[in-house]
């Protein structure tokens, strides 16, 4: 057999295999069914049960993201840096055990406690009165992650990896940090002022924009191409 059609016939097996076992992949492939949204937490009441390293890890990642989220805190012992930031964003403290009288009135709450039966306890009381919870490195007493985040203006992209691998999350905001532009703010703020500026009804605002649009990504699928 020509070395020509051999090689040929290996490319095509190899090509095949791939195809195969990408689809197997496919159809067995683990999904995420997580519905994501962004709150306005400067109108939702936030707790956080605990005052150690994690708890410092959540109020500062949530004050990062929103530093108008309206958080109180309760723990028997806050460390001086969760202090520090609780007093320069207006948090209130409680220092205390744990109450179910804590939870009045709150709509979302995160433990972080070292004390898996106050963190658990914390998780049926939340469940009890119908309120969203996070127990901090206990996938299954959570109602949400709090994932990745990355913020350029009014940008915002929320990534999760369905509570797998955290420091996933925390690399693909490092990627997505670096490749998405400082100027994207500019692009959204110039589309909004357009899109005031459309004639006709929400459909025909929509179709107006998503064929203003298109351009962008064409471009950057034509940018793609130039360099294969």
């Amino acid at each position: 057999m020509n070395w020509r059609v051999e090689t040929d016939l290996i490319l095509v097996y190899s090509y095949l295999c791939t195809f195969f076992l990408n689809s197997y992949n496919n159809d067995f492939m683990e999904r995420n069914e997580l519905y994501p949204i962004f709150l306005k937490v400067s109108q939702l009441r936030v707790l956080i049960v605990g005052g150690g390293n994690v708890a410092l890890e959540k109020l500062t990642f949530l004050l990062k993201s929103s530093p108008n989220a309206q958080v109180e805190m309760v723990a028997l012992l806050f460390r001086d840096e969760t202090v520090a930031l609780a007093e320069k964003f207006g948090v209130q403290m409680h220092l205390g055990a744990y109450t179910n009288d804590y939870l009045n009135g709150k709509h979302m709450v995160v433990a972080t406690t070292d004390n898996v039966a106050v963190n658990e306890q914390v998780y049926h009381d939340c469940r009890t009165r119908s309120i969203l919870v996070n127990v901090a490195d206990n996938p299954p007493f959570c109602d949400f992650y709090m994932g990745g985040i990355v913020t350029k203006g009014n940008v915002k992209v929320a990534i999760s990896t369905n509570g797998k691998s955290p420091t996933t999350a925390k690399r693909l905001r490092q990627f997505f940090e670096d490749v998405i532009p400082e100027n994207i703010d500019d692009l959204v703020k110039n589309l909004n002022e357009y899109r005031k500026t459309i004639k006709g009804d929400f459909e025909e605002k929509v179709e107006t924009l998503n064929e203003f649009t298109k351009g962008l990504v064409a471009q950057k699928n034509y940018g793609k191409q130039d360099r294969l």
